[in-house]
């Protein structure tokens, strides 16, 4: 952590001034206030918390040089469905995403420009900042609302992080509870401040669910949702949702999944087809708002994936590497089904090549291109109806879980019925059983495409994958030589990066770093 443990000294005195008002999260510089007074009252404390949410949607995580694909969570979550098998990378371009989809980055482990580095450094950074405002938890005063609402997004942030890092630096849960994973800070760190060793996967996720439950009780009696940034009661019960997924807890994940969903609207017609880039939609639970005077330039998300928005040779990334639709889970939409629409089976925009841009997304579009506009979604209420409804098909409560199912399907495709039941999975994703959890997770597959991280949900479910060019799949990312079959791989699991080891002198390198290969 040698890098990591200062920032948020730094942060205090220059970093941002934030303030929520109707229109939006304002993140502009300031060095008006003292680190002290940060943390002296509820609302004071509202601009490191505001701080800590505009880094996760800042690019430079790594050093100069990848910093395109290195801009916060949903960089994250884009790296983690490319390493899966449905969402379709067609070309290489500049090599953005590209080395993670075709599994060439653990080895990179001992440079600050790759995977390694940016989501330690990322993540380790986030926990940092927040346990500077839990540390003021017993002296911060003034409305216990306002005190409660900080505090228990603080919370709810160090289990957010913990929980991905766990998911990229270790095994899945479930069998490996006792296998090494991450360290574990929980209080202030400064430059010189003592590294940890890796506590056990089951040590992470009782702190885990230690934080995440705290934070929901704090949040239920507080404020609701002063911003779509800001972390309240119904999200952080979507985070708890998400972490019980992991851990198998299905009543609660249950629970969860219902209390996070309460508070929204499921989202149909304009809601869907409009480009996934306007956080007030009443579908939209947790997302960063981009407005024009703090879009970072050249390279975010949406760079990424709109390929149509703007003419060939201009700054569009996604023009040059096409991200496109598995075409066999394609296929799995009924022909009424309005999510046809984030897709262009047939489409030629790309030089008049159709093999290059068939199955082409459109599911993300730029709000207004001219400007680089587009809000960034991070949690949407249908993904609680997907989590609900799956929880319950592994209790067996397959009547309930249809019904979960069918509700959702409704505003999705009106023809849609099922009478399926079980919750056998086959050991590949193609490996069909016609369970009815099966099918909860096809329809996961489809609507939380370029939103979740594949690869989190594949690891959880222990089943492994094979790309075809069936699937649309070019020669050059099919993978043969990577151990993606088998659920027990470290091929998902990512090396620790070098900097660790040489600023952390309770990890030792022989030891402590994980497989470079597969095994």
């Amino acid at each position: 952590m040698k890098r990591i443990l200062y920032i948020f000294i730094i942060s205090l005195t220059a970093f941002f001034a934030t303030s929520c008002n109707e229109e939006f999260l304002e993140t502009t510089p300031t060095t008006k206030m003292s680190g002290d007074g940060m943390f002296s009252t509820g609302t004071a404390a509202l601009v490191p918390l505001n701080g800590i949410y505009r880094l996760m949607y800042t690019q430079g995580w790594s050093t100069t040089g990848n910093t395109q694909q290195c801009d916060g969570l949903t960089a994250w979550n884009l790296m983690a469905d490319v390493m899966g098998e449905d969402m379709v990378m067609k070309a290489q371009g500049s090599g953005w995403y590209w080395f993670d989809c075709i599994y060439n980055v653990k080895s990179r482990y001992t440079a600050s420009t790759w995977r390694s580095y940016d989501l330690w450094n990322g993540y380790y950074t986030l926990i940092s900042n927040a346990n500077y405002i839990i540390a003021a938890e017993e002296t911060m005063e003034g409305d216990p609302k306002d005190v409660n609402y900080v505090i228990g997004q603080a919370y709810a942030i160090r289990a957010y992080c913990y929980h991905y890092l766990a998911m990229m630096f270790s095994r899945t849960y479930k069998g490996h509870e006792n296998e090494p994973c991450v360290p574990l800070y929980t209080e202030p760190s400064v430059a010189g401040t003592p590294g940890k060793p890796r506590a056990t996967v089951s040590e992470v996720y009782t702190q885990i669910r230690a934080d995440i439950d705290k934070a929901v009780e704090l949040l239920k009696d507080s404020h609701v949702q002063t911003h779509k940034t800001h972390i309240d009661y119904y999200v952080a019960n979507g985070i708890k949702a998400r972490i019980c997924l992991t851990t198998n807890e299905w009543a609660e994940a249950v629970n969860a999944a219902k209390i996070a969903r309460s508070n929204y609207k499921i989202g149909q017609g304009t809601d869907l087809t409009s480009g996934m880039n306007d956080i007030t939609l009443s579908n939209v639970m947790w997302g960063a708002e981009i407005i024009d005077t703090q879009t970072p330039g050249w390279g975010p998300f949406l760079y990424h994936m709109d390929a149509l928005s703007m003419l060939p040779g201009t700054q569009n990334y996604g023009y040059r590497a096409p991200k496109c639709i598995n075409a066999l889970l394609y296929d799995k939409m009924g022909e009424n089904d309005i999510r046809r629409q984030w897709w262009e089976p047939n489409s030629t925009d790309i030089d008049g090549d159709a093999a290059l841009s068939s199955y082409l997304q459109v599911k993300f579009r730029f709000s207004d291109p001219t400007t680089s506009l587009g809000d960034k979604i991070w949690m949407r209420m249908e993904e609680m109806y997907l989590t609900e409804a799956e929880a319950l098909c592994r209790q067996e409560q397959y009547a309930s879980a249809q019904e979960v199912l069918k509700e959702y399907m409704a505003k999705r495709n009106p023809d849609y019925n099922t009478t399926k039941t079980g919750n056998s999975l086959g050991a590949l994703t193609t490996d069909e059983t016609g369970s009815l959890l099966e099918e909860i997770l096809i329809q996961r597959r489809i609507e939380l495409w370029g939103e979740y991280g594949r690869i989190y949900d594949i690891k959880r479910l222990k089943q492994g994958f094979r790309r075809t060019e069936e699937m649309g799949w070019p020669a050059s990312t099919l993978i043969n030589g990577t151990n993606t079959q088998n659920p027990e791989t470290y091929a998902w699991v990512l090396t620790i990066p070098q900097a660790e080891f040489d600023g952390n002198s309770s990890l030792d390198a022989t030891k402590d770093q994980n497989p470079t290969g597969d095994n």
